[in-house]
């Protein structure tokens, strides 16, 4: 686990900046989000598995700071949370994003994938989020939990039902810890974000066909006649940290637009 502390202030007043975390922040919805934050003068501690995605998310943003960290590893929630509290001095906001994914049916699913998958989607925000209570209650902090807009409602979601199930007891979390935390003034909101575009960063390539007749797929079928950005997921992540969304609370927010209502 290596922490890498690159670039220089914000420039926003000392104790001004919220301290943020986003774990999976290296590409897609995490990246975008680290960004967000970081561009309204917070304070980022971003984390991942790997230091080149990390570094290209900081890039150009002096306010960002990254930990590489796999989320799964027993040590991670404590050392997540000590080096945020050295490198940012406070834990304002988490945002569990960090996710693992794999389609197969259930016939063909082992138990070193069924792990990957309850232990990234599920387990580590437990630990991670248990880990920095404290920090979050000193600051009336907020836990955003990144579920899935496919794992909503009575929906199936045949060769990834894993990944579906581990989202939704997510969303249960959410509600749950909404109730349990409350006394101690934090807040636990949840996104579920719907197909989102991540070609631009790592992964699937913006010229792969197969992912490029994916998404064309899914635009057809979705209402707003597009899938989404990793911008626009960011853009509500940021929304329901701010004071003004402090009467939010255990609330998931899909944003989808419209799929899983069809």
């Amino acid at each position: 686990m290596t922490t890498r502390t690159e670039g220089t202030d914000s420039g926003v007043r000392p104790g001004a900046a919220r301290g943020i975390v986003v774990t999976g922040g290296g590409t897609g919805i995490g990246r975008a989000t680290a960004r967000a934050f970081a561009a309204r003068g917070d304070r980022v501690l971003v984390v991942g598995r790997t230091a080149t995605t990390l570094d290209a998310t900081a890039e150009g943003h002096p306010g960002i700071r990254t930990l590489v960290a796999d989320v799964t590893e027993p040590d991670a929630p404590d050392r997540i949370v000590e080096t945020a509290l050295g490198v940012l001095g406070r834990i304002d906001v988490l945002v569990n994003n960090a996710a693992a994914m794999g389609y197969r049916p259930l016939a063909a699913l082992d138990r070193t994938e069924a792990e990957r998958q309850l232990h990234t989607n599920l387990l580590a925000p437990v630990l991670l989020t248990r880990a920095a209570l404290d920090p979050l209650a000193e600051r009336s902090g907020t836990v955003v939990n990144i579920g899935s807009a496919g794992a909503l409602g009575l929906r199936s979601w045949p060769d990834n039902g894993l990944y579906g199930a581990a989202k939704a007891g997510l969303d249960f979390l959410t509600r749950t810890w909404a109730v349990e935390l409350a006394p101690r003034g934090i807040r636990v909101v949840g996104v579920a974000p719907g197909v989102t575009d991540v070609s631009a960063g790592p992964g699937p390539d913006a010229d792969d066909p197969a992912y490029r007749d994916f998404l064309k797929g899914i635009a057809a079928r979705t209402p707003s006649g597009r899938v989404g950005r990793p911008e626009e997921m960011a853009w509500w992540i940021v929304q329901l940290t701010r004071p003004e969304a402090e009467y939010a609370n255990g609330t998931v927010v899909a944003v989808d637009g419209g799929l899983s209502l069809t």
